[in-house]
């Protein structure tokens, strides 16, 4: 039986499309997998590629060959034969903040007062869902700038598909909302409209009169940026839905993590945004669901000390001589972690029938012995990516 037959790699979506969005679960890889699509399609189909990631992880940066990743790009060695450019770059919330601050404060003096403001200084970067609006901020900013031909964004672990997909909208909300023109109102005008009292008067009785005020004073600052902060929000937003974006899930086939690929999967359908394709990383390999393999193991298990008894009296050099009952004990217990993970093999195999149901463009990376820790290992994980051989199931 064909398991996931219906992939054709993400190849097409890579070529195709000038923004690449990889989100999903936490935990699952993401991050290397947005390095690895990147790096190959700056390898093979050339141009100039970004990878825009929000992993502050050290071996990501020693899989590029780069010293550190900053809010600025740099240039990767992607190595001879190379058709085209990397360039990666590590999303810095201040920093994306302080660019927004000077983007769209109306004069100087506002831009000086916010970027100096103790309060600002300590949340910037901390607001509710403002990692996923920044990185949102930051795509659009460089994709405007038209610098590249391909961006392939790795996006914040969300513990919501929603808050993610609708961060830019929900960030434009805030600042147009009804809390925030009560919390600014009295210090917009004396006179303190009625309606709004009680609840000033309860929260100076819990937060404080000083306090509350340098929190007015702090957004009654920000509020002057609302039209250049809303516009933009919804520049990103229309972004996000655009013919030449596309989003790729990533995902184990644990249960955990896949129920919230599928949960984002849906909200992506839902949204109408742009399914490119899944990406199924750390699958157990096909031998795992071999009929003969599983028998073999089973036999291990059952009858070590026939296994044991065949393998010492027929083979020669290290297992000559070998104390027979030692050589059943090992063999057994192999045989048992073996029989382990065929169930687990096999479950992977169900839901990847089921998720072949879901979407067009399924692409499977198997489970790899060590972490990557240079470009060849991100290059060879892209073959998976690219390529993506329909795997069989006996």
């Amino acid at each position: 039986m064909t398991v996931g037959a219906r992939s054709s790699g993400l190849k097409p979506l890579l070529a195709a499309r000038e923004i690449v969005i990889f989100c999903g679960p936490g935990g699952v890889g993401k991050t290397t997998v947005a390095a690895a699509a990147a790096a190959r399609a700056a390898a093979e189909q050339g141009g100039k590629v970004l990878v825009l990631t929000v992993d502050p992880a050290r071996r990501l940066a020693d899989a590029l060959g780069l010293q550190t990743i900053g809010n600025r790009e740099t240039k990767v060695e992607l190595g001879d034969g190379a058709r085209g450019e990397l360039w990666a770059a590590m999303l810095d919330a201040e920093q994306s903040w302080d660019d927004l601050v000077r983007r769209h404060a109306p004069d100087p003096d506002t831009r000086d007062r916010i970027l100096a403001n103790a309060l600002y200084r300590n949340i910037a970067g901390r607001f509710v869902q403002s990692h996923d609006y920044i990185a949102m901020e930051r795509l659009y900013e460089v994709h405007s700038e038209g610098g590249y031909d391909l961006i392939v964004l790795d996006t914040p672990p969300s513990r919501n598909a929603i808050d993610f997909l609708e961060a830019p909208e929900r960030m434009a909300e805030f600042f147009s909302s009804r809390f925030l023109r009560l919390l600014t109102a009295p210090y917009r005008n004396r006179l303190m409209n009625l309606a709004a009292r009680p609840f000033h008067q309860v929260a100076d009785r819990i937060l404080g009169t000083q306090f509350l005020s340098d929190i007015a004073e702090f957004f009654l600052l920000f509020q002057s940026m609302y039209k250049g902060f809303v516009d933009r929000a919804k520049a990103v937003s229309r972004l996000l839905r655009d013919g030449r974006t596309t989003f790729v899930v990533v995902t184990t086939l644990e249960g955990a993590p896949l129920a919230e690929a599928k949960r984002f999967m849906g909200a992506l359908r839902e949204h109408d945004f742009h399914m490119g394709g899944l990406v199924l990383n750390r699958v157990l390999p096909a031998w795992f669901l071999h009929p003969d393999a599983t028998a073999e193991a089973r036999r291990m298990v059952d009858s070590p000390e026939q296994v044991a008894g065949t393998l010492t009296g027929t083979l020669t050099g290290t297992l000559a001589g070998t104390d027979q009952g030692q050589a059943a004990r090992v063999l057994a217990e192999v045989g048992e972690s073996f029989c382990r993970f065929s169930v687990v093999a096999q479950r992977e195999a169900e839901e990847r029938r089921e998720l072949a149901g879901m979407v067009a463009t399924i692409v499977v990376v198997p489970y790899m012995a060590s972490d990557i820790a240079d470009m060849k290992g991100l290059l060879q994980l892209s073959d998976h990516l690219v390529e993506a051989p329909p795997q069989t199931e006996a």
